[in-house]
């Protein structure tokens, strides 16, 4: 989707911008962010979260700031939001499902983010468990990630649930469960509104 959504704007001509977080192989952070995801190095939970503030900071100040500066349109393949569910998912012995112990965890993680430009439109794209595991099976042949199990899928599903509903005015939910086709329109539709 994050690619038809760019050759939608170059078409409009547009400027655009494509990146992703976590930056993959950018910096001696991206690359390790990367070696831990894939099961390579290993780090506490905390470390982990602080390794991502730190890469989406740098990310922040390096690319997408100076691009929307510049009149830009950035689209970038996840943000700090999600940062909660994978966050929530790390400290899961902690909170226990505890739901001030969860808000009081979110809000350590997005204390990390005070200082970002929140995205003008959020999309998140809700897919079933059972989907997501396909998907991922058909896209990672070989090097898998560590949050790519069903049991850790199923708990950053939930995590992403309760960050919806915490935060519901920042979300646009569209149903991934649909064609690709059927998404880039229904994006689309939300952005040209």
């Amino acid at each position: 989707e994050v690619e038809r959504l760019v050759s939608y704007f170059q078409k409009e001509g547009k400027d655009v911008v494509r990146t992703r977080e976590p930056r993959k192989d950018v910096g001696l952070i991206g690359k390790l962010i990367q070696e831990i995801l894939h099961g390579q190095t290993k780090v506490t939970p905390v470390a982990f979260q602080y390794l991502f503030s730190a890469d989406r900071q740098m990310h922040h100040q390096e690319l997408i700031l100076p691009s929307l500066k510049t009149g830009k349109i950035v689209v970038t393949d996840r943000c700090f939001w999600s940062s909660i569910p994978y966050g929530l998912l790390d400290k899961q012995e902690q909170i226990k499902e505890n739901s001030m112990q969860q808000k009081l965890a979110a809000q350590s993680i997005l204390s990390f983010y005070h200082q970002f430009k929140v995205p003008d439109i959020t999309f998140f794209l809700d897919v079933s468990l059972t989907k997501a595991m396909q998907r991922i099976k058909k896209e990672h042949s070989k090097k898998s990630e560590i949050y790519e199990d069903k049991t850790k899928l199923k708990r950053a599903i939930e995590g992403y649930n309760w960050l919806l509903k915490e935060f519901p005015k920042e979300f646009r939910v569209i149903d991934a469960n649909q064609s690709v086709d059927e998404v880039t329109e229904e994006i689309l539709a939300i952005i040209n509104k």
